[in-house]
């Protein structure tokens, strides 16, 4: 059967592509491949998360405050292995939390803006018990 198997990417528009990717290097530790942008092979996000590494696609009513304080129609989600970790590399830089992290039975959460304006999610999926 036909079907979508998965999100192949997320692409935007902004300003300085160089110097966005160079803010996400810098403070949350992306790599940044040959063309200037980021892979993210969903092997390494399934290793020891089988059943919690997964991407979302879901659409929010335009009324939303959930992606405020950007005024972005989207908000980027980024999957990492250790929130602390990518949390000390977001203080060093000086780049302040959006609101208090948030732990839940299906992950933890923290929320920075990127230069552009743009909120970005940062997600440590948890397995679940069983």
């Amino acid at each position: 059967m036909a079907q979508v198997i998965g999100l192949g990417g997320v692409f935007f528009k902004v300003d300085d592509p160089e110097a966005t990717m160079d803010w996400y290097r810098n403070v949350l530790g992306v790599s940044v491949n040959e063309y200037g942008g980021a892979d993210f092979l969903h092997a390494n996000s399934a290793q020891g998360r089988t059943q919690s590494a997964r991407t979302i696609f879901a659409p929010f009513k335009t009324d939303t405050d959930y992606f405020q304080p950007s005024g972005a129609a989207f908000m980027i989600n980024l999957m990492v292995d250790d929130l602390d970790g990518v949390l000390e590399l977001v203080q060093a830089a000086g780049v302040p939390l959006e609101g208090d992290r948030q732990d839940y039975d299906y992950g933890r959460f923290a929320w920075v803006m990127d230069p552009n304006g743009i909120k970005v999610e940062l997600w440590e999926p948890i397995e679940p018990a069983s």
